[in-house]
């Protein structure tokens, strides 16, 4: 006879060898979640399912419920990156009905609060880095970029009918975004917003 696990619970502490335990499972979000930490801590080197295991507190069994191997998992964390920086970033602008300038303070803001956070920035410049040594992480990064600047050539484009124009400003704001991440140069007296919100001024003049 087959004893149920709350019949049972309420005369002893063990479980009847015939009582299948249910697996807890663990989702691919928080695989993927990890695998950031992992990353933007030690690279893409340190994403290896049995470190990710071990700091979630779950067995590599469950892992490999959810991914075909470390690749898909990989595959997995790119496609979410791309969908956080891209996709989420476009849609919380255009819900709004601003003009192109407004829309594109906006972004830059969005962009700054994103790098100001310490996971985020390390996560991005973990990923550009490691596209140096891998060409599929290189495509990814490429695709990135390419639909940042699309996105912006179409607001810049509302503002300046010269394309040349509106590209070399295209180029100069997300240049602007990259490089705020390495510059570690003092202003005269000025804070790092400041100058920054007088580039942008001038950008969007």
């Amino acid at each position: 006879m087959r004893i149920t696990l709350a019949a049972r619970a309420s005369h002893v502490n063990t479980v009847p060898y015939n009582v299948m335990m249910p697996a807890r499972k663990t989702p691919p979000e928080a695989w993927v979640h990890a695998a950031f930490v992992a990353l933007a801590e030690g690279g893409p080197d340190a994403i290896r399912v049995e470190a990710l295991a071990a700091t979630m507190g779950v067995t590599k069994g469950g892992f490999y419920r959810e991914f075909a191997d470390r690749n898909a998992l990989i595959e997995r964390v790119l496609n979410t990156w791309e969908q956080a920086v891209v996709d989420v970033v476009i849609t919380q602008v255009e819900d709004s009905a601003d003009e192109p300038r407004t829309k594109l303070r906006r972004l830059f803001d969005l962009a700054r609060g994103y790098t100001s956070e310490t996971d985020a920035l390390s996560v991005e410049l973990a990923i550009r880095d490691w596209a140096r040594r891998d060409r599929g992480v290189a495509q990814r990064l490429s695709r990135v970029d390419n639909r940042r600047m699309a996105y912006m050539r179409t607001l810049f484009r509302q503002i300046s009918a010269d394309h040349d124009d509106a590209e070399a400003r295209c180029l100069l704001i997300f240049s602007l975004f990259v490089a705020n991440s390495f510059i570690v140069a003092d202003h005269d007296g000025r804070t790092r917003d400041m100058v920054i919100d007088a580039a942008l001024d001038k950008v969007l003049a």
